[in-house]
């Protein structure tokens, strides 16, 4: 009995070694028939690309220069290309009717200055009399401050009024608001012009400041976190050989609704006079990461209708990462998702690979 329970039982454990070892050639035989996965340590590193937009330069001040009042161009003093300063008369304007009105108001001003002088020394001769008790009425006394204030009134009428036309008259001497250059005029002697004037369609003339321009560009709003104020960037211009920079300036904060992009200025000196505005350039805008980001071949990203993952590998499986994409650049493609440091990925990764699937590294 003793026997017959020893044979049994040296059976049965070499029954046990011999399907083992028919297991584990199984999965040697599978192993060696399954191809190999090149895998990857994923890591961090900080992307740098470089963004080539159209942009447009620009005076860095510009004005339209019309007429405030109806008249006629009497002398124009400048024109296109004439280089201007702050202040500088650019064109006089002739309206006889202004001239005719402030006359009429100079002379009603001294009319009343004259009749605000008397009432007021008429009211103190009483107040002086009145003093003496029983020479003046108070009756009297008040008539004669009412007629001096009202008399006063109508004298600072008289003020405002002739003021009032001698502006319109500064109207007829158009200076410049600036330094700058006169970039359009569109009239010529005796144009009638003003608000409404003929002539009034168009600026009598454009003013532009030249010395420092503004370099306007659009970015798309992908990109915009990666710029910021005081940013370095190069450009250059159809017709001419060399390249320019300058540095981000201004930023507009909020997204064009149209575009979707953000206007970014930045500030050129024009000191060779070389860059006119108006002209189209191609800005080479850094685009910088703040931070370190998870950067991985182009291969390593799989585009299904299932979504945008990558195929880690964790204990020798498959498992898929859903991701979002950042940047590219040439063969790398910036991710962000559910992953850490040294994760294994599949550096050619397809659809074919199946959540679980063996991976033969």
């Amino acid at each position: 009995m003793k026997n017959n329970i020893i044979k049994s039982t040296a059976i049965l454990f070499t029954a046990l070694v011999v399907l083992s070892c028919e297991k584990k050639k199984e999965e040697t035989a599978k192993a060696e028939i399954e191809p190999k996965v090149e895998t990857f340590a994923l890591a961090k590193e900080k992307l740098t690309t470089e963004l080539r937009l159209p942009a447009e330069l620009t005076g860095f001040q510009q004005v339209d220069l019309y007429a405030k009042v109806s008249s006629f161009v009497k002398l124009l003093k400048v024109d296109i290309g004439t280089k201007v300063k702050k202040g500088q008369l650019l064109i006089v304007l002739e309206a006889p009717e202004i001239s005719s009105q402030l006359a009429a108001a100079e002379s009603r001003l001294k009319s009343m200055e004259a009749i605000y002088a008397t009432s007021k020394s008429t009211y103190n001769r009483l107040y002086e009399t009145s003093k003496v008790e029983g020479t003046i009425s108070k009756n009297d006394l008040e008539m004669a401050s009412g007629k001096k204030n009202s008399d006063y009134a109508q004298y600072q009428a008289a003020i405002a009024a002739h003021k009032e036309i001698s502006i319109m008259r500064g109207y007829l001497e158009i200076r410049a608001p600036f330094d700058g250059v006169v970039a359009a005029r569109n009239v010529n002697l005796g144009t009638f012009v003003g608000p409404a004037g003929k002539g009034s369609d168009l600026p009598l003339l454009t003013i532009q400041e030249q010395s420092k321009l503004r370099l306007a560009v659009s970015v798309p709003e992908l990109y915009t976190g990666y710029l910021h104020p005081g940013d370095e960037m190069s450009f250059n211009v159809k017709s001419l050989p060399e390249t320019f920079s300058a540095k981000i300036t201004r930023m507009s904060g909020a997204l064009d609704l149209k575009l979707r992009s953000e206007r970014v200025e930045m500030d050129v000196h024009n000191t060779k006079g070389n860059l006119l505005p108006g002209m189209v350039a191609e800005v080479l805008l850094p685009l910088n990461a703040k931070d370190s980001t998870f950067v991985v071949p182009k291969s390593a990203v799989v585009n299904s209708a299932e979504g945008l993952y990558v195929v880690k590998v964790v204990n020798h499986k498959a498992t898929r990462v859903d991701i979002k994409k950042g940047r590219e650049i040439e063969d790398k493609i910036e991710i962000f998702g559910d992953l850490t440091p040294n994760d294994k990925l599949v550096k050619i990764a397809s659809e074919e690979t199946k959540e679980g699937d063996v991976i033969n590294e």
